[in-house]
């Protein structure tokens, strides 16, 4: 049935943009579907993923403006990123992929007054976050049937490209700990769907990278 956790996410992360337009990176792209409603709001968006079929699929899509998008293939991890140029970056089911000291680049990469986004995966650790897990499974059930019925009322749901899936999660507290260590100031706030958010502004007078 389709409902995706994290498209279901996309306007708690808009929430985060910073004022104003802006040069976006949205790591990990997929498809684009993310990285077309940062050009909506007005960004100047790149997206980077690892998969030459998600770009292909991302580029084919086009931008609907009034911001553009432009899409490569690049590992987070080696990619270049120039040093204080974003103003929002963007990190939708991708940072369990790489280590997750990765986020000291992105930090780097972050305008005075930008804003780090990640939707992550992780385990839970608490009695809390074993608790909100017995909640999601009920509350994925409905959202689930809802949104099929949704879809056959309306002749069917459109094909979904799915980017490849790397199933071994950090354990919450882990993200907890380094998140405080390597981004002082961020909040991680465990979500519903086996999500959580980390967002973090960069503090004007945030040392300049490198």
């Amino acid at each position: 049935m389709p409902f995706d956790h994290n498209h279901h996410y996309h306007p708690t992360l808009l929430r985060q943009l910073p004022p104003g337009p802006g040069r976006a990176l949205d790591v990990g792209c997929g498809d684009g579907r993310f990285a077309r409603k940062l050009a909506a709001a007005g960004m100047t968006v790149e997206g980077i993923d690892t998969s030459d079929e998600m770009v292909t699929r991302a580029t084919a899509a086009g931008s609907p403006g009034p911001g553009t998008v432009e899409y490569r293939r690049a590992n987070v991890t080696t990619e270049p990123l120039e040093p204080e140029s974003y103003a929002f970056i963007s990190c939708l089911a991708s940072l369990h992929h790489v280590p997750f000291e990765t986020v000291t680049r992105l930090r780097d990469a972050l305008a005075p007054g930008g804003v780090l986004a990640v939707l992550g995966c992780a385990r839970p650790s608490r009695p809390s976050d074993y608790a909100r897990e017995l909640v999601a499974a009920p509350a994925n059930a409905l959202a689930r049937l809802i949104v099929f019925a949704g879809d056959h009322l309306n002749g069917g749901a459109d094909p979904v490209a799915k980017a490849p899936v790397h199933l071994k999660f950090p354990p919450l507290n882990d993200v907890r700990r380094d998140a405080a260590r390597l981004l002082p100031g961020s909040t991680v706030r465990p979500l519903v769907f086996w999500r959580y958010l980390l967002s973090w502004r960069k503090p004007a007078d945030h040392p300049a990278a490198g």
